[in-house]
């Protein structure tokens, strides 16, 4: 389509600072917002779109992202913009294509974030520029520690020597001068497991001199574990690390709360991002194997099942981890469905729990579990259901929190994906804010506002003269994820029209086709709404 120089948002409303619509045409002239006002005049040639009954707010900034290798697919793009998100955080949980040719955490990762379609290599730098002018989303990223422990060490389950350690901080470094925006770690994956505290610190150093931020998955930090996972990423801040945000926080809310204000109180004030969802969902062989048998590829698996006595001694490891962890615990089986399982042999199981596969199979879920994995190259993924869900009311007391963000943690690959990955910002917007757990203006704030400036994207955010015209259309009366976990892939409804960088991308629910999207590299600038996290 042809760029257009102005388009007039005309007939809606804004949200204000008492939380309430009023009534406000928004101009867009060269990709940012020019006026803010009632009955603004119609520049010559200006695309005109009639937003009646709806409310025009900033585009929403998807804080915890999977989707930075696959969101050159239509059905992705849809997906997210039909939710209003017109930025998505990659790199998430220790894990991505840069540094290196991509090629070690397109196999570790082929269930959660696919394969880059054309990054070979050229570092952060040259990952973001896949996305400029390719795409109708923006994407920032992080520097994904585990990619950088597997630079630089390869397999190693050791500690770094003083060479290594050099040597990872010196990728950090690069990362951050290349535009990205914090590092990432991912604390119960391999090789994020075998670093410790200090190594990571070290990491984190080279992101905070540059004001990134810490992002972490919490080494085994969640449900009725995460003071000890907060625990470590405070001794992370204080050893130099920065700001820091926690990623998919999933806990107890009045734990998580306690917690929190806790890490505040010790001078390491911690963002966050959840999605509301009470379910979660990871890598199979995350949540079964020991980290040397978790490793991309299954002939370690293979090897230690086809040893004398090697099944049995791997099925009492399975037990001992499922059986300890806070998430699952005795009902493990009936907890965990299975999502995504590229095996041929096994493909029609997706969407059984462990407990209805075996069953239909003839044998046991772990020895099920196990079988799956082998055969799929451990690349399966599973949505997994926590022992005790929490209620939206109860949800909506940790949503309101000052340094919560919202985060899809959304997952595209499979024919049967979590719900979160087409859901989640509806969501918040039709059974939080429609429904007045949360308000107007804190939605906005927290989907919108606060990333943008936690993470530097430059003027994003808001609804302003001057700032970046990411711009989403939403009728409050109508919009509403769809997704369910029968029906995980029904686009969401209520968002028809979006801009990114003053470019229509969506019209009436439809692709237009333009790809103004960019790679965008931190910015420092300090947005209003920050309010000292």
């Amino acid at each position: 389509m042809t760029v257009p120089e102005a388009v007039l948002l005309v007939g809606g409303s804004v949200v204000g600072a008492d939380a309430g619509f009023h009534p406000q045409d928004v101009l867009v002239v060269d990709g940012r917002v020019a006026e803010v006002g009632r009955r603004l005049r119609t520049p010559v040639d200006a695309v005109v779109v009639d937003c009646t009954d709806r409310v025009v707010m900033p585009g929403f900034v998807d804080a915890h992202s999977h989707a930075g290798s696959l969101v050159f697919d239509e059905q992705v793009q849809l997906a997210l913009l039909r939710q209003g998100v017109t930025t998505i955080v990659t790199g998430q949980d220790g894990v991505g294509p840069a540094p290196g040719d991509g090629s070690w955490a397109a196999r570790y990762f082929a269930a959660i974030d696919g394969p880059h379609p054309t990054y070979r290599g050229g570092g952060i730098a040259g990952l973001l520029a896949t996305y400029d002018g390719t795409t109708p989303l923006n994407v920032a990223t992080l520097v994904p520690a585990g990619t950088v422990r597997h630079e630089v060490m390869g397999d190693d389950d050791g500690p770094a020597d003083a060479a290594q350690l050099d040597a990872m901080r010196a990728l950090v470094r690069q990362g951050m001068a290349d535009g990205a925006v914090g590092l990432a770690t991912g604390l119960d994956y391999v090789p994020g497991l075998h670093a410790s505290t200090e190594e990571i610190a070290a990491l984190a150093s080279e992101s905070a001199a540059v004001r990134g931020r810490y992002v972490t998955h919490m080494r085994g930090g969640y449900e009725t574990n995460v003071a000890a996972g907060i625990d470590e990423i405070v001794r992370i801040c204080r050893a130099g690390g920065g700001s820091a945000h926690v990623s998919h926080l999933h806990a107890p809310v009045g734990l998580a709360l306690t917690e929190l204000e806790r890490a505040a109180a010790r001078w390491a004030p911690l963002s966050f991002d959840a999605y509301p969802y009470s379910r979660g969902c990871t890598i199979l062989s995350m949540l079964l194997l020991p980290a040397g048998l978790a490793r991309p590829g299954t002939d370690d698996l293979a090897r230690a099942l086809d040893v004398e006595g090697g099944r049995e001694r791997l099925r009492g490891v399975v037990l001992d981890r499922v059986l300890g962890r806070a998430d699952l615990g005795t009902g493990w089986a009936e907890q965990i469905t299975l999502s995504h399982v590229p095996a041929a042999e096994f493909h029609a199981l997706q969407g059984r729990t462990l407990a209805e596969a075996a069953d239909a199979t003839g044998t046991d879920p772990v020895d099920l579990a196990l079988d799956v994995l082998v055969d799929s190259d451990l690349q399966v993924t599973v949505v997994m259901r926590v022992p005790h869900p929490r209620t939206p009311l109860e949800l909506a007391e940790l949503y309101r929190y000052g340094g919560h963000t919202g985060g899809s943690d959304g997952i595209f690959v499979g024919t049967h994906p979590h719900p979160r990955a087409y859901g989640t910002f509806a969501r918040y917007l039709g059974d939080y804010a429609r429904t007045g757990l949360l308000t107007w203006r804190e939605a906005q704030g927290h989907l919108s506002a606060l990333p943008a400036s936690l993470f530097q994207l430059d003027h994003r955010g808001a609804v302003a003269p001057g700032w970046t015209a990411d711009l989403v259309v939403v009728d409050p009366e109508r919009v509403a994820a769809r997704s369910t976990y029968a029906e995980p892939m029904r686009l969401a409804e209520g968002i028809d029209d979006v801009l990114v960088a003053g470019v229509p991308v969506l019209r009436d629910g439809a692709l237009t086709g333009a790809t103004p999207g960019a790679g965008l590299r931190r910015t420092p600038f300090r947005h209003p709404a920050r309010s000292g996290v």
